[in-house]
């Protein structure tokens, strides 16, 4: 049986360096992805290295409200 709230929550990780850089007009807009993390494990923002494809390498990615 399925208790009251889920372990496991969707997240999304978007770019810092883009955010940071407000998007230069070159670029069409800021890198996201869709994960899942346990609640329970890490309670605390996750922070992950990903690549952007607006930056064209690799950046930290943080997690966003929803």
């Amino acid at each position: 049986m399925a208790k009251g709230k889920d372990a496991r929550v969707r997240v999304i990780l978007e770019c810092t360096s883009c955010v940071r850089n407000s998007v230069n007009k070159e670029s069409r807009g800021i890198s996201r992805y869709i994960t899942q993390k346990n609640r329970h494990n890490t309670p605390s923002r996750l922070e992950l290295q990903k690549f952007c494809r607006y930056c064209h390498k690799h950046t930290i990615h943080g997690e966003i409200k929803k």
